[in-house]
This record gives structure tokens, sequence and C-alpha cells, in this order.
């Protein structure tokens, strides 16, 4: 294929959608919902432009860069760049947005090289990227370093292996029909619950938080990057606060975004040991995303993963009774997790290749 002219310019993050600076934006949302399509044929697990505003505009937590390639006054490819501001952090995180009827054109190549020099001209050493794969066998099938889990070789997986990114994880996409017979879900969390025992308390709120639970929330959440299984991922440890969690759920909920978060108190310490959060756009005719799940170290092995998550799921059956499905990724390793997902119905429906570059 001939190979692009190319112009590239860094994407504009405007005041409002409605600015006058605000084309790329919008077609930086609909690119992503594309992408997403056409690599998984699954648009909805990507957040459209009004939903990634907020989190464009505030760089506190982590900020957020892109660039726009066009050929001629087209555009052929997107790339965003993501630095988390922990002290610590030395990783960038990079989302390729290319078409397939642009590959092999040159494209991918003078984007994936232009974010390696703005991650180092930002003080970076690692590149972390993330593919999309549907759930099928195909002739070249690719084994992470992890060893959990396979998925079939694409041209972007490609591209990154031979631009030296190492395969590190697989991440399971599983949906769950919140349209089933609720009568299962109801009978695994009585059970979860009675397991648990009266050593363990379930609380639940709508965005935001209330202020009583902030900080136990704030430590909660810190610890899902550290304790998540990630194989060799690189990831700084998450500093939280309860002001990171105002911030956050600022930022989540800015487009009329709902999330619903379900905790477990430990009640002899009062420390917050399990989360499930859920969260719908605007439209509550939209895919459900499962955001965090997480339950502490220390606490594991009373069934309290089970507990938020069939907690949260039944109380969103009521609260948002339009949304049809609720979307989750796990790590393929995460077994106790999955085993759960499983058990309540969760199917798998696309995978995610996670893939890190020292530069």
């Amino acid at each position: 294929m001939t190979t692009l002219t190319l112009t590239i310019s860094a994407l504009t993050v405007p005041a409002s959608l409605d600015a006058d600076d605000a084309a790329d934006f919008r077609a930086y949302g609909e690119l992503n919902r594309f992408i997403c399509d056409e690599a998984v044929g699954l648009p909805d697990i990507a957040p459209d432009a009004a939903q990634m505003l907020a989190a464009w505009q505030d760089g506190t937590d982590t900020l957020q860069t892109g660039f726009v390639a066009r050929a001629g006054d087209d555009i052929v490819g997107m790339i965003t760049i993501s630095y988390p501001q922990e002290e610590d952090a030395h990783a960038a995180e990079v989302d390729l947005l290319v078409p397939q009827e642009h590959w092999g054109r040159g494209v991918e190549d003078a984007l994936l090289a232009l974010a390696e020099t703005e991650a180092r001209a930002h003080g970076r050493s690692l590149l972390q990227t993330w593919t999309l794969h549907r759930p099928i066998e195909s002739d070249r099938m690719i084994v992470p370093n992890t060893g959990w889990g396979r998925i079939p070789a694409t041209a972007l997986s490609d591209a990154l292996s031979a631009r030296g990114y190492a395969f590190e994880q697989v991440e399971r996409n599983s949906e769950f029909d919140l349209r089933s017979d609720p009568t299962a879900l109801r009978a695994m969390l009585g059970a979860a619950t009675a397991a648990a025992g009266p050593d363990y308390r379930v609380h639940q709120w709508l965005a935001p938080t209330p202020a009583e639970f902030r900080a136990g929330y704030a430590a909660i959440l810190a610890r899902l990057s550290t304790d998540a299984p990630s194989g060799d991922m690189d990831f700084a440890a998450e500093e939280w606060d309860a002001d990171r969690v105002v911030r956050r759920e600022r930022r989540l909920t800015s487009a009329g975004q709902t999330l619903s978060v379900v905790v477990v108190e430990h009640v002899p310490s009062g420390d917050l040991v399990a989360y499930n959060e859920l969260l719908v756009g605007a439209d509550p005719r939209g895919v459900t995303h499962q955001l965090g799940t997480l339950v502490s170290g220390d606490h594991r092995g009373h069934r309290l993963g089970t507990v938020v998550k069939c907690a949260n799921l039944l109380s969103w059956r009521e609260l948002v009774p339009t949304s049809p499905t609720v979307s989750t990724f796990n790590a393929e390793e995460n077994r106790p997790m999955l085993g759960i997902n499983e058990a309540i119905g969760f199917v798998a429906v696309s995978y995610a290749g996670a893939w890190q570059k020292r530069i």
C-alpha cells in the first residue's frame, strides 16, 4: 500500500464539546468507539467524547495528551498518551487508534514513534498499551509472559511486537445479562453473606461518596494498583485520599453518568475491605461498566467478592432497569474473581492484550 504523507498535530482539549475548537475531540470520541467496533464488535466498551472530556480537562491525577494524524484534510489515526502523576511513576499509557483501512501506510509507525519521543520528554522510561481481540481461535495464537490465556494475533499486536513491546498479560472481557432471572443472584448473595458472618457489613451509595466513607474508600481504591494481578506490567502504587475520590467521581459523573458503589466494612476495625463499582452513561439504556472490584488480601476467603458483586448487580437492576448488560475486564490469571463472575453468569465476549516496552 502507498505510504501516506502525514500531518500530525496535538489534540486540542476544548472547554466544552460545543466550543469552536472541539471538532477534533468529538472526532476522537467517535474514532475510539469505531476502533472498538471494528476490532471486536463492541463499540460500547469505549467511552464517548462527553464521558472523557472531564478527565482530559483535569490533569491532577493523570495528565492526558493526544495527537491527530491527517492525510490532507482526513483524519487517518490518533494516539493518546496518559501520564500518571505519582512521584515515582515512570510509565506512560498509550492508546493507538488507526482504522484498518489505513494500516500498513505508515500511520501506526509514525504515531508509535511520536509516543516514544513524547514519553521520554515527560521523563518516562516505559510505555504500556492494550490490544483488543475477538474470542476466536486463529492460525496464529499468542501467549503472554504470564502463561495465562491466549489471543489471536492482529495487525496491531504484530506492529507492537515488531517495535519491541513485550506481551505481558491477557484480560478477559465478560458480559452479564441484566435481564436474566435474578433468583440465582439472590441465592448467591444470601449464602455469601451468611458465610462472611457478622464481622462484615455492607454499605452502598450512589456517587458522590458520603464524606464519612471517603477516606476508607480512598484506602481500598489505592490497593487496586498493587493488589490486582498484573503479571509483569510495571505500575506505580497509586496515591489516594478523600480529595482524589471527589475529583475522580466528578470526572466519572460529569456527563450525567450514574455510579453505584458497594463496599464491605470490617466491623471490628472499621476498615473498608472490599468494593465493587457499576457505571452507566447519561443514557440508561446503554451498557453498564463494572469498574473496580477488589477484596483486600488479608480479608480474602470470606466470600466478600461475591457479596459486593451480587449486592451491586441486584440493586442496579432496580436503579437502572433499562441497561441490558454489564461489561467487565479481569486478568486471566485472576481465577478467584473469574470464578465468581462465571458463577454469577458472566460470559467472555472479547479479550485484551497488555503490552509494555522499556524506552
